[in-house]
């Protein structure tokens, strides 16, 4: 599989600010959760092959646009400033990734109904502990609202809403609906919102779409 797009975004309910899109999407947000969303950025990870679509800081920031972290002016910042720290973008993304693999163990290990391994929990917990040490309450529009600091200093400051969707979903009734792609190469997480919750594919237009060439190809040889 390869990077896919999308025209519905998913934004972290924390920062609905509207932005003009500098960029056109390069992520495939299906997972109806943004802690779902990071976990995919693993493409094809039964497959043996399985590919990194997180391959530098570059691509975590246009991650991190297109679900809605980062607007369009902060990720031209962090272009334009990025090779003054490479070592701190480079931190970011090693850290994206050991937060990622921990998230997909727990939520694979609930989905499958088996025990959580304590090591991921433990490190889901680190990046929970450290995301709500940057988050306040801020007043607007008559109503409290959850911000975070230094979205637009620390590089790796768009993981804080990645880990605080993860615990947010870890302890919702909507666990329930998670569900992986029943491709066997790709599996990718997402929440099943359908009416009758038997949604098998990540995306029609994607995995569903080559499970009917297959079937149907396979129906001419044997016919």
């Amino acid at each position: 599989m390869v990077i896919k797009s999308t025209k519905k975004i998913h934004r972290f309910p924390m920062t609905e600010t509207k932005f003009k899109r500098r960029r056109p999407p390069k992520f495939e947000l299906i997972g109806g959760n943004l802690a779902l969303d990071s976990v995919n950025t693993l493409d094809d990870r039964p497959s043996g092959h399985p590919k990194e679509l997180l391959t530098n800081f570059y691509e975590l920031a246009r991650f991190g646009e297109d679900a809605g972290i980062l607007t369009g002016a902060d990720v031209d910042r962090f272009y334009i400033n990025v090779h003054l720290d490479p070592d701190e973008a480079g931190d970011a993304v090693r850290r994206a990734i050991h937060l990622r693999e921990a998230m997909y163990a727990v939520f694979s290990a609930l989905m499958k109904k088996q025990t959580v391994p304590q090591p991921a929990l433990d490190t889901l917990n680190v990046y929970i502990r450290d995301a709500a040490q940057h988050t306040r309450l801020m007043q607007k529009d008559g109503r409290c609202e959850l911000r975070y600091n230094e979205m637009t200093s620390r590089y790796s400051a768009m993981l804080w809403p990645i880990a605080r969707a993860a615990a947010d979903l870890l302890t919702s009734s909507d666990m329930a609906l998670l569900r992986a792609c029943s491709s066997a190469t790709c599996q990718w997480l997402f929440l099943d919102t359908s009416k009758n919750h038997h949604r098998r594919w990540c995306s029609m237009k994607v995995c569903g779409n080559r499970e009917k060439v297959r079937k149907f190809y396979a129906k001419k040889t044997t016919a």
